[in-house]
């Protein structure tokens, strides 16, 4: 070829360039106007994700479509009773540490509300005003967590468990034959939210909502708390506390800072269980009571926020209807058979049974597929940390 022909060619490709650049800064500010134009719905749900969106919404219809029993008896018990399973599976799935007493922690937060607050024993009625109250019963709540820590996290395995059980027992046989300030087995009646703007929080359909607000706040709460700094560095202790100490981390501060943090969110989960009852006795914070938490994180799965309030559901609808099916006093025997029956088919409970399922329908496996991994490939398999 010419070299003519090549400074054609150039020449030509140089003014393609141009226009390219001209289109690409006019297109510029379209793109920009039309992101500018996306709806903050749809930035919304990218932002919290479309399940959580999903799962929202039903939790906000439900008490709409459900009757005020199920709403009050069903939802809000067991959103109470899932923010206290959840400090239990904060501790347990990020930090690798099981406590018994986080019904005590729990319950302390709930004695100080009926205490400090206004219950219908004047002689145990100190008639503080609720925004005082609650502060201090969550302060309270969180320092006895703290304290709990402090004694039983130089320990692990077994040791750690019975420490928390000892100290669970304690606070009920002190509750139990302490008259003067927790009024004995009778405990404390008559402790009900406060009525603000006009609204009688203890109605099915508001009381609801409230537990529902909290539920949520302790659920991201916890969602964020583990992609912290704190977290990555709570659960590399959980894996490796040598190692960590070995790299600078303070690993019995964490340890301690993991039980205040879960303190905090099982005081929440104790005033809204108190609330909810409208009294607190002995038998509130008895060693059924602290099993039943572990039960219940055991049974919706420890390896993410949202298993202890599936657990709640399932354990708050066997309590409420299988009596219907069976003898009142066989209800444990009940609760016992479903628990083992999670723990043998699905140690992860039902989050990883569900987790395991869809893996199956996902790789292409139908439910009366009989595929399994070999010998080597299944003790090559790691196990699942929570996420």
């Amino acid at each position: 070829m010419s070299a003519a022909y090549w400074r054609k060619a150039m020449n030509a490709g140089a003014v393609a360039a141009r226009g390219e650049v001209r289109s690409t800064q006019t297109a510029a500010p379209a793109a920009a106007s039309a992101a500018a134009g996306e709806s903050i719905g749809s930035r919304l749900v990218a932002a919290i994700g479309l399940r959580h969106v999903v799962v929202l919404a039903l939790l906000v219809v439900f008490p709409f479509v459900a009757s005020p029993f199920l709403t009050f008896q069903i939802g809000a018990q067991s959103l109470a009773l899932g923010l206290i399973a959840l400090s239990l599976t904060f501790l347990g799935g990020y930090g690798g540490m099981i406590s018994l007493a986080q019904m005590t922690i729990a319950g302390i937060a709930g004695y100080t509300v009926a205490i400090v607050g206004v219950n219908g024993t004047p002689e145990i009625n100190v008639d503080w005003p609720w925004w005082a109250v609650v502060p201090l019963a969550l302060v309270l709540g969180t320092m006895a967590a703290t304290f709990i820590g402090w004694l039983s996290v130089r320990t692990e395995g077994i040791y750690t468990i019975m420490i928390t059980l000892a100290i669970g027992v304690a606070f009920y046989y002190m509750a139990l034959q302490n008259y003067a300030v927790f009024n004995g087995f009778q405990g404390l009646q008559k402790v009900y939210p406060p009525e603000l703007f006009g609204i009688n929080w203890r109605e099915p359909l508001p009381f609801y909502f409230l537990v529902l607000s909290w539920a949520l706040a302790g659920y991201f709460f916890i969602k964020y708390v583990v992609r912290t700094p704190f977290g990555v560095a709570l659960q590399g202790v959980r894996d490796n506390p040598r190692r960590m100490s070995a790299l600078g981390f303070d690993v019995v501060g964490h340890r301690v800072a993991a039980y205040a943090v879960a303190g905090f969110v099982a005081s929440v989960g104790g005033v809204l269980l108190v609330w909810y009852n409208g009294l607190i006795t002995p038998n509130s914070v008895g060693t059924s009571w602290l099993i039943n938490i572990l039960v219940i994180a055991v049974l919706g799965g420890m390896r993410h926020p949202i298993g202890p309030f599936i657990g709640a559901v399932v354990f708050v609808l066997l309590q409420t209807f299988a009596i219907d099916l069976i003898d009142r006093e066989r209800f444990n025997l009940v609760i016992g058979g479903v628990f083992l029956a999670i723990v043998l088919f699905s140690p992860d409970g039902l989050l990883g049974l569900w987790a395991g399922l869809r893996a199956r329908f996902a790789g292409g496996r139908g439910v009366g597929s009989t595929a399994r991994p070999s010998g080597r490939q299944f003790w090559r398999q790691k196990p699942r940390r929570p996420q």
